[in-house]
């Protein structure tokens, strides 16, 4: 029997946009030609996977669907939320679809992730299907290449059968203390999940029974078609919105998890976002984009919907000026060297790998004090992108009129 896949496609990306009203869901956002969900769609398109079920609510309807015609996935049912309600309540009306069978194994792919070596992935799932029952869950541990506080932890303990499970569930923690979870070998929650849809029904009549009652008789008085359930307004709207950790995973005691060691990010930031376009930037890099600078130059990577990215780089006791923007917020995440950054009255000293955010109207400068050339990955957020939105206070060049 193939595999169920159910994107989960609902999430709205409000991280990414700070001091936006409207902003993008993540994973719509147009990345040079690809986005989340259609890559997510294009890993889930082989022989292992039945046709997908995809759980969203009616502001994403037309996207959803534009995205399916562009990937050319014609054999599909979509699962319409009326409202938002997290997590738990989108997972369960998802299997309610009469085309999934009470044994099928169903898994549960967040839409907006990237993933690689997805080939080692699948291995593991089809190893570990034939240890699921009707009554447990499998969760995928992801072990962590860096202490994140993006994410959250699971704690595992080998049981009788040799199998992981799941002791412990940590929220996400600060970086101190995510190092001393990694020490202790804790994976992050992926929030991709594998089990049979009999298991995941016994799972909510148990441990969420308000939940479990409201979308079966959502379901049962929706309305179905071109390929889509409408869930019952009416019905799911009384439903109090909970996550699927709470409701469920950190409520059983059958909750195993797969772990692997592969490339994955939820890309919950821009800084994880810069990632992808710092280690693709010979694909996105164009000479024409390319600026000389007094202090070193930069690079225009791509042009986003409100948003720009771009790599900087400051030559050896060179400074861009101490400045200001009015229409535009930044983040920065350095590549290489070590600047001194001022935000404001604070000053600090970065080492690769770390962030900062600048907020519009925070002033700000980049510093480089020793030999190596700084690099720092730049996303521009606003409204207005333009290189004249810049309030000089110093500058060591005599640019200040």
């Amino acid at each position: 029997m193939k595999i169920r896949p159910v994107i989960l496609c609902g999430g709205s990306g409000t991280r990414l946009w700070k001091g936006f009203k409207k902003f993008q869901a993540k994973q719509f956002i147009d990345l040079g030609g690809w986005n989340l969900f259609c890559k997510c769609l294009e890993r889930l398109n082989s022989k292992h996977f039945d046709f997908p079920i995809i759980s969203t609510n009616k502001k994403y309807l037309k996207e959803v669907k534009k995205n399916l015609k562009k990937i050319k996935i014609k054999k599909y049912i979509i699962v319409l939320e009326p409202e938002k309600k997290n997590t738990a309540p989108a997972i369960l009306s998802s299997i309610l679809v009469k085309d999934i069978p009470m044994e099928q194994p169903v898994m549960f792919f967040p839409a907006d992730h990237m993933m690689e070596n997805f080939k080692i992935f699948v291995k593991k799932v089809i190893y570990k299907i034939r240890f699921l029952n009707d009554k447990n869950i499998f969760l995928f541990g992801i072990k962590p290449n860096h202490p994140s506080s993006q994410y959250g932890y699971l704690i595992t303990k080998k049981n009788k059968n040799n199998i992981h499970q799941v002791s412990q569930f940590i929220e996400k923690p600060n970086k101190y203390r995510a190092k001393k979870l990694i020490k202790k070998k804790a994976y992050w929650n992926s929030g991709i999940f594998l089990a049979r849809k009999k298991s995941i029904l016994k799972n909510f009549r148990t441990h969420s029974k308000n939940i479990y009652e409201k979308c079966i008789e959502s379901a049962y008085k929706g309305i179905y078609k071109n390929k889509t359930l409408f869930l019952n307004k009416k019905i799911y709207n009384k439903i109090n919105p909970s996550s699927f950790d709470i409701s469920i995973l950190e409520k059983s005691n059958e909750v195993m998890a797969i772990t692997l060691s592969i490339p994955w990010s939820d890309l919950g930031s821009w800084s994880e976002i810069t990632k992808i376009f710092h280690k693709n930037k010979n694909k996105y890099f164009n000479r024409k984009n390319v600026y000389l600078k007094p202090w070193g130059k930069y690079v225009n990577l791509f042009r986003g919907k409100n948003f720009l990215v771009k790599e900087l780089q400051i030559n050896s006791k060179s400074s861009i000026s101490l400045q200001k923007h009015f229409h535009r917020s930044e983040y920065w995440t350095v590549t290489q060297g070590k600047p001194k950054i001022t935000i404001n009255k604070k000053i600090s000293y970065k080492n690769r790998g770390e962030s900062v955010f600048i907020n519009s109207g925070d002033i700000h400068r980049i510093e480089n004090k020793f030999k190596v050339p700084v690099k720092i990955m730049e996303v521009q957020t606003g409204l207005i992108l333009q290189e004249n939105d810049i309030v000089r206070y110093k500058d060591i060049y005599g640019r200040i009129k």
